[in-house]
């Protein structure tokens, strides 16, 4: 039985505020810029530069209500400069009239080409919009200069063990938003393996959660045992590589620098 009007766990477990956020603790942990920036309410634009499933979605709703914004999203894959003009527009409007400023979330930027990305940059730098842009990509490659010189530049990273543990066992006794009503009993090694197999992205560790807590019958005493055998038929194996990007050069550099050093196991 899926609950929840069939919201997706990842979808309802987002963080509602800054001290629920987890990870990315070198640029969100108090004290750190991003954090000083969005809680003195001085952010005008953001570019979140990281992994899938790491949080930057997430970031964006917080930061959005952090500085009591609209929240207004796109993306960039599906949306055309006119498509732009309205939510710009719509976002004037609100302010003329309401005093209430837009967050304008603009997920996977880097696919908008230069001229709507240049459409972007007179009501970012007169502050008619707050622009929060998400990429996998770097943006020092995937953007314009003069979209880069006016934001906040975030590099996400893969979300570590302990941060993926944190938000699984939050999912697991949450009866509000996550899987409580299901009294799931999920064993240390089946925690392991949906830890180890989401690589960092909280996302894909939730949805193999809900996968194999909503496909296992319950048991005695109405509790769903969620074992190792589970664990592994709900994690969907992927591997991320893309050949224009940081990643590309990343390995590259590590291949180079295992045939210099001799090391056969490495370069292979």
């Amino acid at each position: 039985m899926m609950s929840h009007n069939n919201t997706p766990l990842a979808v309802r477990m987002r963080p509602r505020r800054l001290d629920e956020f987890k990870g990315q603790e070198h640029i969100l942990g108090k004290g750190k810029l991003l954090y000083r920036a969005i809680k003195s309410k001085r952010i005008g634009s953001l570019m979140l530069w990281g992994p899938a499933g790491s949080g930057k979605t997430s970031l964006g709703l917080i930061v959005a209500g952090e500085l009591d914004a609209e929240f207004e999203y796109l993306n960039a894959a599906f949306s055309s400069v006119s498509d732009l003009k309205k939510v710009i527009a719509k976002a004037k409007d609100n302010l003329t009239r309401c005093g209430r400023r837009s967050l304008i979330f603009i997920d996977e930027i880097h696919r908008f080409n230069k001229l709507q990305q240049e459409s972007l940059v007179p009501d970012t730098e007169s502050a008619n919009i707050i622009l929060v842009g998400a990429t996998i990509y770097n943006p020092y490659y995937s953007l314009i200069p003069s979209l880069i010189s006016r934001s906040i530049v975030a590099n996400f990273k893969p979300l570590s063990k302990s941060n993926i543990k944190d938000i699984l066992k939050a999912a697991l006794i949450d009866k509000e938003r996550g899987l409580g009503e299901f009294n799931v009993r999920i064993t240390n090694k089946a925690l392991d393996y949906l830890i180890t197999n989401s690589n960092g992205d909280a996302r894909t560790a939730l949805m193999a959660l809900e996968i194999g807590t909503l496909s296992t019958e319950t048991g005695k005493g109405k509790d769903v045992l969620f074992d190792l055998e589970v664990a592994r038929q709900s994690c969907q194996k992927d591997t991320f590589y893309d050949k224009k990007g940081g990643y590309h050069y990343d390995t590259i550099s590590a291949f180079i620098k295992s045939i210099r050093g001799s090391d056969v196991d490495s370069a292979l």
